[in-house]
């Protein structure tokens, strides 16, 4: 079943229960797949790897909000934000364990010959394209510099 159906259906399971926190990550999520679909080039539809980045995009950007806001001791603001990334990671593939992460890029990095971290950028488009959905870009960075600065 389509991603834009499946979050049709929540929103209407949500609106019967009176979830508003729920309601309102659903409606982030079916907003920034109609603008997906209706941007020019798209042909009104959304393919399945379209839809990932999507999730992932709407949950790096909640993520920047929520950092923003525990700095500024926003804790009300904080919450709403976190409220929505449950939601909307709730979509996403599981994400790999640190053991996990760790493991496939050391495959990548043997694959791609990497051995300082100057060879990073080669490392990290192999690994940002076969992880893709898997880990953040953020968190793969981080593994990756790790393991070459050692």
């Amino acid at each position: 079943m389509a991603l834009e159906q499946i979050v049709n259906d929540q929103i209407k399971a949500a609106m019967l229960a009176k979830d508003a926190n729920k309601l309102r990550g659903l409606r982030a999520i079916k907003a920034a797949i109609i603008i997906a679909k209706t941007s020019e080039g798209a042909g009104g539809q959304l393919a399945e790897a379209d839809e990932t980045k999507l999730l992932q995009k709407l949950v790096k950007q909640r993520k920047d909000s929520l950092e923003i806001y525990r700095q500024q001791n926003r804790a009300d603001l904080a919450q709403t934000e976190q409220e929505e990334i449950d939601v909307i990671e709730a979509f996403l593939p599981k994400q790999l364990s640190e053991e996990a992460l760790k493991e496939a890029l050391i495959k990548i990095i043997a694959e791609t010959g990497a051995a300082s971290p100057a060879d990073m950028g080669k490392v990290m488009a192999a690994a940002t394209k076969q992880l893709a959905g898997q880990a953040d870009g953020k968190t793969i960075g981080a593994a990756v510099k790790a393991l070459l600065t050692k």
